[in-house]
């Protein structure tokens, strides 16, 4: 989810505050302290606590009270955070600094830093390893680190520029390729890269999603598509047309809806009527350049970061 622009003083698109098909609509607007672009949205729902990669910080909301409760400074070119309750730390890629910086879940304060290759970007942790992964955009390759002395384990070569990932829970690490339009698949265990799947016709996947129980991926594509994958075989078995410049999609278990946030302005909501057939149901309009989110499993509620006349706000939308 590399940040290649950022969106000044545009109005915002909502529409009304009245649902729609999907049952969505805006609850409220939270101010959050700051300037400059941001990236993702992670949504600890154990914790009540959601952390927003905001340029030189990442800042932590309380998911109820919608407060801002701690701010970690000092992570340059903020990208993704990983959490790993076992170790109680956290982790954040910092692009510009080629780091990943470590911190304390319940101070925020910095503990730590972990030199990488060139430009982390996402980065994950797997539980079934019990290693933290960074996938290093400009270096093609994905840094391991061990979360509980803060060492890097090994460097993998993907064979190609990662952008998102995601883990199954079982050993498996999914990795879009942007520019190979390829997904990856790494055993976390060995540390090896295990398959390149090609995504055609989609192409420069940017997000992914995951439906655990139904073994299924959704690639968000920069080609306006969206595509679910066996994730056992890396077979495309369907692709829907999405709006431009996706940079995030997430599975809702519970209620069998995929959102895909677009930086052009909205959420493309699916259901899944069964495993391999999905039905769009709403386009939801939101800020032009929100094209991250977060979802909190509990409320189900949407996080989506917004410039709203030139301020920096999340805009959370539930039923």
């Amino acid at each position: 989810m590399r940040r290649k622009y950022s969106y000044l003083g545009l109005a915002l698109t909502l529409s009304a505050f009245g649902a729609g098909a999907s049952g969505y609509h805006l609850l409220t607007r939270i101010a959050v302290p700051g300037q400059g672009t941001w990236d993702y949205v992670i949504v600890d729902s154990a914790a009540h606590r959601v952390y927003l990669s905001h340029e030189t910080q990442v800042q932590v909301l309380d998911a109820d009270t919608k407060q801002v409760v701690g701010t970690i400074p000092n992570t340059s070119g903020a990208h993704g955070i990983a959490l790993v309750p076992e170790s109680g730390h956290g982790f954040i890629s910092a692009g510009l600094a080629d780091a990943v910086v470590i911190f304390d879940l319940k101070t925020f304060k910095v503990v730590g830093t972990v030199k990488t290759e060139k430009k982390p970007d996402c980065i994950l942790y797997d539980a079934a390893s019990q290693r933290v992964f960074a996938m290093n955009g400009e270096s093609d390759s994905a840094t391991v680190i061990n979360p509980r002395d803060g060492k890097v384990e090994k460097i993998i070569q993907l064979g190609g520029g990662p952008e998102f990932s995601i883990s199954d829970g079982r050993g498996n690490i999914f990795v879009n390729l942007k520019d190979k339009n390829q997904l990856a698949r790494i055993d976390s265990k060995t540390m090896t890269v295990k398959d390149h799947w090609p995504l055609a016709p989609c192409g420069a996947p940017a997000s992914l999603g995951f439906d655990a129980a139904n073994r299924r991926l959704f690639v968000g594509c920069r080609s306006k598509l969206m595509a679910v994958v066996d994730a056992d075989n890396g077979r495309v078995v369907a692709t829907y047309a999405i709006g431009d410049h996706v940079d995030a999609s997430i599975f809702d278990p519970d209620s069998k809806l995929i959102f895909n946030s677009t930086g052009e302005g909205n959420v493309a909501v699916f259901h899944q009527d069964t495993v391999d057939k999905y039905t769009l149901i709403e386009t939801i309009p939101t800020n032009l350049g929100s094209k991250t989110m977060g979802l909190d499993l509990k409320t189900h509620q949407l996080f989506i970061p917004a410039k709203v006349s030139d301020a920096f706000t999340v805009l959370v939308y539930g039923r």
